[in-house]
């Protein structure tokens, strides 16, 4: 028994928002149809390099435990393969551009009319509203809503994060709303219509710096690694290598200051408080910086998080598996698939169950691999 057996998605998505929350619903046991245009399907198959046996890693990615059907939306006849589709679904997502949907005779008033239990979730760029023209892309919602603003070099030009950080966290919120509006549907029988932003998405995941403006007036820059409101928090150079600190309190503090050997920075009262460390952080670098460049980054991390002290060493992906895997959080899957030749890799689901686990059913699909099962059971 899994957490979400028994539900059934039409996934209209493509991209990454759109199928990474249908992913996360699928490991969690909902069954999900992935919908895809006849000849290129999603456009993340061709995202590559990299790619593995052929299929690019984007793809991937997001895909596993789904079935690819292919239907050309713009022909009647598919269409109303798509209707009866969504007929036997409890959940429809889509991220088309607003709009698409309704002129294909699969918009929200009219699915809902017919189905009025259907969980129907759209995920936009910039809101079905004056936005809508907009292109709802990761890079240019990052620019657009704040997010390089905030990230790289003091006086840059801005920088976009290294993944596309807002497709997952919308993909998140996408998934919590559909949950939560399954939730309801089974309560009531009342099915409705869920709406998420690449925008809002971001302006809500900027938490702290999005606060500073709201609540306090303050237009937050770009602080390299440093951190508007903790301090020390930030990358700092050890003897050979990077190594960052996050010390998050001032007991933190002191024991960092007892274990570098130099007890008398806790008691200066340009540093005795977080405010005044904060307020003195240029000084208060320059002071750690120097101890710090004594020792090497591993005899740091050793001393230093033996003592209590959060920090750690700025890790590739290489090293972030295997810290994952030395720490037995099981962070990657292999899945086996008949059509490969050997498994096929996969970040695992982060979320532990500890009665309904999440699964790994299925490799990410071929394009239109399932078509004739899935329409031959259809009415």
């Amino acid at each position: 028994m899994r957490s979400l057996d028994g539900v059934v998605v039409a996934d209209f998505s493509r991209v990454l928002a759109g199928p990474y929350a249908t992913m996360l619903l699928a490991d969690l046991g909902a069954e999900v149809v992935k919908i895809e245009r006849p000849g290129d399907g999603d456009d993340t198959r061709a995202w590559g390099p990299p790619y593995a046996d052929g299929e690019a890693t984007y793809f991937l990615a997001v895909n596993r435990n789904k079935r690819s059907v292919t239907l050309d939306l713009r022909d009647e006849g598919d269409r109303a393969a798509a209707r009866k589709i969504v007929a036997r679904a409890d959940v429809l997502i889509e991220n088309f551009r607003p709009g698409t949907m309704e002129r294909l005779g699969l918009g929200h008033e009219e699915l809902l009319a017919a189905h009025p239990g259907l969980v129907y979730c759209s995920v936009t760029g910039f809101g079905a509203g004056e936005g809508s023209h907009l292109a709802g892309y990761d890079l240019l919602v990052q620019a657009m809503g704040g997010l390089m603003s905030v990230t790289g070099e003091p006086g840059g030009d801005g920088t976009k994060a290294g993944v596309a950080l807002v497709d997952v966290i919308t993909g998140l919120h996408a998934g919590m709303g559909i949950l939560a509006a399954l939730r309801h549907r089974d309560r009531t029988g009342e099915g409705q219509h869920v709406e998420v932003s690449l925008l809002t998405s971001l302006l809500s995941a900027l938490t702290n710096q999005a606060s500073a403006y709201v609540a306090g007036g303050v237009v937050p820059r770009a602080m390299g690694n440093g951190h508007p409101s903790v301090a020390p928090y930030e990358v700092f150079r050890a003897k050979d290598r990077p190594l960052v600190l996050a010390v998050g309190n001032d007991r933190q503090f002191r024991l960092l200051c007892e274990r570098i050997g130099r007890p008398e920075l806790a008691g200066d009262e340009r540093f005795a408080s977080n405010s005044a460390r904060v307020a003195h952080r240029e000084v208060l670098v320059a002071e750690l910086s120097a101890a710090l460049e004594a020792r090497t980054a591993d005899e740091w991390f050793g001393e230093l998080t033996g003592a209590g002290v959060p920090c750690g060493p700025i890790n590739d992906l290489a090293a972030a598996f295997d810290l994952a895997g030395r720490l037995g959080l099981g962070a990657e899957v292999g899945l086996d698939d008949p059509r490969r030749d050997g498994p096929v890799g996969q970040v695992a689901n982060p979320i532990r169950m500890s009665a309904t686990p999440p699964v790994y059913r299925t490799a990410p699909p071929r394009l239109g691999e399932d078509t004739a099962a899935v329409l031959g059971d259809l009415p």
